[in-house]
């Protein structure tokens, strides 16, 4: 996120999120239920019916014809077998699981685990508990990401030792073997690190991993993603997002051509006081540990500029990278005429996950067209954050409360990936013969 609230950490709550009661399903688990017991001349009228009622028939029709990963997939498991994350690959320009089936993510961001920490206030950012999961996945979503902070990782000298080194990476670990064995995808992503940077667009002037630096720093984030790497290697289900928003083009002056060869290669770069760790570095890092797991790559201009990211993909031996894009109304490139000229050319070579999708103005005027456009290239989304004290205006937040009450925002993201209409589906209890 570009933006982070006001004084982070400094206003947070430490909110509960409600049970579910024992026994009770998700609305989408009940309709697959429904969809497995009918018959085939009843699957054909239910599919005309959601047809009728404007539901996303490619996917429900698959539902319909009835793969059990597809099913799942409308469950929101994100196509991976119940209680367990999907096992992703890439092939193509899509993810698919280990069976092959394609996958889309309809995610949200869980904003804290980069802040919280570094500002001496915990680890989290509200209840990471199996409830507060379960309430996320009532709500159609497939994929959390999940925000990391470098120093706090690494157990840096500077951060609390209750809050960062072996207490942040047991507490993170712990909560990410939660959203993946809750059928969950998972991206990790290294959000904030050390780098001293004061040109242009600068977020700080502290040293530490206390804000967006420009780059990852040579010193801390390949130890980082080795270690992160080495955690989660064999878990497929975690995604690897070497870095949030990268804007070393800033730092040159707006000079782009500098900003990819750095944004590539680190090493010296144009503007940056510190020795930089490019993308082929950090992806060197994650399969030197023996990982074999999807690596996300974010372009310039905080990840919304990916003009050059074909030309400029670092090399992976596994095949397995996925391009990283952020997209905000207030983006430079946040125009269907941008999407079109700009981003479809790389959707269609390699998978597009949006890591961040969002609004600074309190609606889904923005996200709506967006979320549409990226459903026409089979393309992921996740949307900033599943947090309950984000307003809309300093960083949008889709709920405000942990039990899952949207805000405007939040509702029209949820009417998009969880479709009123399977609501009213599975209200109806089903007759059989």
């Amino acid at each position: 996120m570009r933006f982070p609230p006001a004084r982070p950490g400094e206003s947070h709550r430490d909110t509960v999120g409600a049970v579910p009661a024992a026994g009770s399903l998700p609305a989408r688990d009940r309709f697959v239920q429904f969809v497995r017991t009918l018959t085939a001349s009843r699957k054909a009228l239910a599919a005309g019916l959601l047809a009728a009622l404007g539901v996303a028939g490619a996917v429900l029709g698959l539902v319909l014809s009835s793969g059990p990963g597809l099913a799942a997939a409308a469950a929101g498991t994100a196509g991976g077998a119940p209680g367990t994350g999907p096992q992703l690959h890439v092939a193509g320009n899509q993810l698919v699981t280990a069976a092959g089936q394609p996958v889309v993510l309809h995610g949200a961001d869980r904003s804290g685990t980069e802040f919280m920490c570094v500002h001496d206030k915990g680890i989290f950012d509200g209840p990471v508990s199996q409830a507060s999961i379960n309430v996320m996945k009532a709500h159609g979503i497939n994929a959390v990401r999940v925000p990391l902070n470098e120093a706090c990782w690494n157990g840096d000298s500077y951060v609390n030792p209750a809050y960062s080194g072996a207490h942040y990476r047991a507490a993170v670990t712990g909560y990410i073997h939660r959203l993946t064995a809750s059928g969950l995808a998972t991206i990790i992503d290294l959000h904030w690190t050390d780098g001293a940077y004061t040109g242009p667009a600068s977020a700080c002037v502290d040293p530490t991993a206390t804000c967006q630096k420009p780059m990852p720093d040579a010193a801390g984030a390949p130890r980082f993603w080795k270690s992160v790497a080495g955690t989660f290697k064999g878990t497929n289900a975690v995604i690897f997002d070497l870095f949030n928003e990268p804007y070393p083009e800033q730092a040159a002056h707006g000079s782009t051509a500098q900003g990819w060869t750095c944004w590539l290669h680190g090493g010296t770069c144009p503007g940056i006081s510190y020795p930089v760790a490019g993308m082929q570095t950090m992806l060197n890092a994650v399969r030197s540990a023996g990982a074999t797991n999807i690596v996300m790559a974010g372009g310039l201009t905080w990840s919304n500029d990916l003009t050059g990211w074909l030309a400029h993909q670092p090399a992976d031996p596994d095949h397995n990278l996925a391009a990283s894009w952020h997209s905000y109304n207030f983006n430079a490139c946040s125009t269907q005429t941008c999407w079109n000229h700009q981003i479809a050319p790389v959707a269609a070579k390699v998978p597009l996950i949006a890591g961040e999708i969002g609004e600074n103005d309190c609606t889904a005027k923005y996200i709506t067209p967006l979320t549409q456009w990226m459903d026409t290239k089979h393309a992921s989304y996740l949307a900033w954050t599943w947090n309950a004290d984000f307003n809309c205006a300093s960083g949008p937040g889709l709920i405000t409360n942990y039990n899952g009450q949207p805000t405007t925002f939040g509702a029209g993201y949820e009417t998009h990936i969880h479709p009123p209409t399977i609501h009213a589906i599975t209200a109806q209890t089903p007759h059989h013969n």
